[in-house]
């Protein structure tokens, strides 16, 4: 038990000292390394509205869940519509407990079942830091949901089937790096958030930890460590590049992923972003995907689709899906491409998109939009196509799932 104790002990301080250099030389005070904690975590996110002339942190961001609508809240220091009276036990609270001042519960979109994880030094930080701020006066009602949801009372029973309290623990079999990289993931990253499926009270199914989910229209994909859907593919520098660029030989960053990007990990120091690799390259997290038989090429879909690739994608991503890095992504032999559920792929097509652009990587490239030219029968073929191509193996696309997702993007 000594040893262990010892050894968890060097790991957080290590993992504190880590974040708290976040840039290189010198020694930061608190309050910076309370910044780049916020940054890690990506708070801007949830806390900082994209409207113009909105003030950093003074919430307003909708915050779209299966049961309706959440606003995020504000978390400036101002004493009537912020935390100005909160205290910083009531921030850790918060952090670790998913309840917030004077005991009000908070939702599960503020991801406090990832943040629990987090060393009470590292939340001390973050409050440092936002105590910080300019207070900003701005109400924000950050619970519109409908009855009975509305009703705080409820998260009691929610918390018991999805809730563990408990700092991240580490794992005296793994090296400091990959529990650094866990602690990360698990934690302030809340990677599982979005790449977690979620059951049917909108909690991480935690025995699919990182095997993929869809949120808000897109497919956070798998990244766990199988080949065929997975990063098993992908190595330390092709994740690094990604979350530090937006980009690597297989993926383009787009969705709600360009945005973690843009206003986090392309921020995070290189040992963070190191870290973060080794972890998802070794989890011991595999969601089990195996490659089914591709489509036959002489199948009507996949005929049908070539025809439209050849004549509305080739140009861009090449007749034999090789794309162009940092121009245009790879299709070919790709496990994103290899999802179990193609979302995704199907919005692209249909809205086009921008993937990120980023600070080493500034111009961002835009795929067009298809939606008004291609019917639901066509996309369908395209993305079969696509998916059973050039290595890819994947279930066939129906035109009731384009419909289907048409349908939802016009809403």
């Amino acid at each position: 038990m000594k040893k262990l104790t010892s050894f968890s002990l060097g790991l957080l301080a290590l993992a504190v000292s880590s974040l708290a250099h976040a840039g290189g030389d010198g020694d930061y005070s608190s309050i910076e390394r309370g910044r780049y904690l916020a940054t890690l975590g990506d708070c801007a996110a949830c806390h900082t509205s994209g409207v113009q002339g909105s003030k950093p942190y003074a919430g307003g961001v909708a915050i779209e869940t299966p049961f309706g609508l959440l606003m995020g809240a504000n978390i400036t220091p101002d004493p009537d519509t912020g935390i100005g009276k909160w205290t910083f036990d009531d921030f850790q609270r918060a952090m670790s407990q998913g309840v917030g001042h004077e005991g009000v519960r908070l939702y599960g979109a503020m991801p406090f079942t990832a943040y629990t994880k987090v060393t009470k030094e590292d939340n001390r930080a973050i409050w440092e830091y936002l105590q910080s701020l300019q207070p900003v006066h701005n109400t924000v009602q950050s619970n519109q949901l409908p009855f009975p949801f509305n009703i705080r009372t409820s998260l009691i029973g929610w918390n018991w089937i999805n809730f563990t309290q408990g700092e991240y623990q580490p794992d005296p079999k793994k090296s400091v790096e990959w529990n650094h990289g866990a602690y990360i993931v698990a934690g302030l990253g809340h990677c599982g958030t979005c790449h977690t499926p979620k059951n049917l009270l909108g909690g991480d199914k935690n025995s699919e930890f990182l095997q993929g989910g869809v949120v808000e229209g897109w497919m956070a994909p798998d990244i766990t460590t199988n080949n065929h859907t997975g990063l098993g593919k992908w190595t330390l520098e092709d994740i690094t590049s990604y979350l530090k660029t937006g980009s690597n030989r297989y993926d383009m960053a787009t969705g709600p992923m360009a945005e973690e990007v843009k206003n986090s990990s392309q921020r995070w120091t290189d040992a963070d972003l190191k870290a973060v690799a080794v972890y998802l390259k070794e989890s011991g997290h595999d969601s089990g995907a195996q490659a089914p038989e591709p489509i036959k090429a002489d199948d009507s879909s996949m005929k049908a689709g070539k025809a439209i690739y050849a004549d509305r994608c080739s140009a861009c991503h090449t007749p034999n899906g090789t794309g162009q890095q940092g121009l245009f992504p790879r299709l070919a032999d790709s496990p994103l491409i290899n999802s179990a559920n193609a979302t995704s792929l199907i919005h692209v097509v249909l809205a086009g998109s921008r993937p990120v652009d980023t600070d080493a990587a500034p111009t961002a490239p835009g795929m067009p939009s298809f939606g008004g030219n291609l019917s639901d029968a066509d996309v369908a073929n395209v993305v079969t196509f696509i998916r059973n191509s050039w290595g890819n193996a994947a279930t066939a696309v129906s035109a009731e799932d384009v419909k289907d997702l048409r349908e939802k993007l016009r809403q």
